[in-house]
């Protein structure tokens, strides 16, 4: 069975999802970084993207992912076109390195931000890390330095934090400090550990 011992993680923007996969990580679980799949697909086809969104979007042979995210965050028709480019083949390379790790026999993480929002991935299990929305905006205000409008734009294009939260098998709080964040990571990792065994 595909994704048998998989367990997604998601959130939403600015919500944490890194620093508590960080955590997960030194904690021994493998994980499956769908950013990364996405960021290799992305400039593996940049000839693509160049044709398809104009050639001012590749700088030395790489996608200008910034300048690109601005546009397709702002113009439904673009992401969604920008998305069928891509989606299939970052799929495609989770599920390899997905099968690789089900042969373990032990739990391991694919993160993966829009996991809700693309509903592509039969994995049943899914940690939702957790802010508030003024959290979200605040953080990503000072993290990218977008101005409120941008952030809004980006957090209102996906699902709500508080919708995310209801649909989770297991919600990592981090509303909070540091601390709690590693203490909140820490108890998931002991649940999670408690139901796969």
């Amino acid at each position: 069975m595909l994704f048998k011992y998989a367990i997604a993680l998601t959130g939403s923007i600015s919500t944490g999802k890194s620093s508590a996969v960080e955590i997960l990580k030194q904690k021994g679980f493998h994980v499956i970084d769908a950013d990364s799949v996405a960021h290799e697909v992305l400039n593996n086809k940049h000839q693509e993207i160049g044709k398809i969104f104009g050639e001012e979007f590749i700088v030395d042979g790489k996608v200008d992912r910034k300048a690109l995210g601005i546009t397709v965050f702002t113009d439904q028709e673009k992401r969604k076109t920008l998305e069928a480019l891509l989606h299939p083949h970052i799929y495609d390379e989770i599920v390899k390195q997905s099968t690789k790790l089900d042969k373990r026999s032990e739990p391991y993480i694919v993160d993966i931000p829009l996991f809700f929002e693309g509903g592509r991935y039969a994995i049943e299990n899914v940690i939702v890390v957790y802010a508030t929305k003024e959290q979200q905006l605040t953080r990503l205000m000072e993290r990218e330095g977008y101005s409120e409008e941008e952030a809004l734009s980006r957090i209102d294009a996906q699902i709500d934090i508080e919708e995310k939260r209801q649909n989770a098998t297991y919600i990592i709080d981090n509303s909070g400090t540091i601390k709690q964040l590693q203490y909140e990571t820490e108890r998931i990792r002991e649940e999670i550990l408690g139901d796969f065994i």
